[in-house]
């Protein structure tokens, strides 16, 4: 017994496996934060809301649309933006929206549907706190980068006169019109969720992710 928790205190703390870990439960607490948005029903991410509402359209479960997705973006990825490719590309590109779905369906069991505008307004502002540790988490533990947010970096990689914020904004953009044009939520959590992420992830970088990583600050 001594042998095994020395054994797994010395791979527990080995920086691959740790990395690993804590990019595991940045996918998955991401997840929750998403199906947060989506109870509030006051708008998600433009990414999630695009695939949301075309998913909804075209009568195709959610998940298996944006693995549709991600795969086609995971080609472009694969082909002008290797670098970008880890573990967790994999990860988020085909089990995000099944943690998604898993935790929305949790708080159906539970009927947890707020319809008071206060509250949905509190679960928007909690799924932005969760949302955006667990994208710390992911993003920290430097595993890779999920086939959407890589697109912004290749973009840049090849126009680099145009700043990157433009390309993330642009992609977030359209984004935001297919899902509006697609019958989707657009509302104040896809405003926040496409401007206001960087300080929150920034807070959690800060307090959180770096010290479960044991990076300097």
């Amino acid at each position: 017994m001594k042998l095994l928790s020395s054994l797994f205190q010395k791979y527990f703390r080995a920086p691959g496996l740790r990395n690993t870990i804590v990019m595991l439960f940045g996918v998955a607490i991401t997840g929750l934060g998403i199906a947060l948005f989506r109870l509030s029903n006051l708008g998600t991410d433009p990414y999630s809301g695009m695939t949301l509402a075309i998913s909804a359209l075209i009568g195709m479960s959610y998940p298996l649309f944006q693995i549709l997705v991600n795969v086609v973006l995971f080609i472009v990825q694969l082909t002008v933006g290797r670098k970008y490719i880890g573990l967790g590309t994999i990860i988020n590109a085909f089990f995000l929206a099944y943690f998604v779905s898993f935790f929305y369906w949790i708080f159906e069991l539970c009927h947890f549907a707020p319809e008071n505008l206060i509250v949905r307004l509190i679960v928007l502002f909690v799924g932005m706190c969760i949302c955006s540790l667990g994208l710390s988490m992911y993003q920290q533990a430097d595993q890779g980068v999920a086939p959407y947010d890589a697109l912004a970096l290749i973009l840049h990689n090849y126009v680099q006169k145009v700043p990157y914020f433009f390309w993330r904004i642009l992609c977030d953009a359209l984004c935001a019109l297919a899902c509006f044009l697609g019958g989707g939520v657009l509302g104040v959590g896809t405003l926040l969720t496409a401007f206001g992420f960087g300080p929150f992830i920034q807070f959690f970088d800060r307090h959180v992710s770096r010290h479960l990583l044991h990076k300097d600050l």
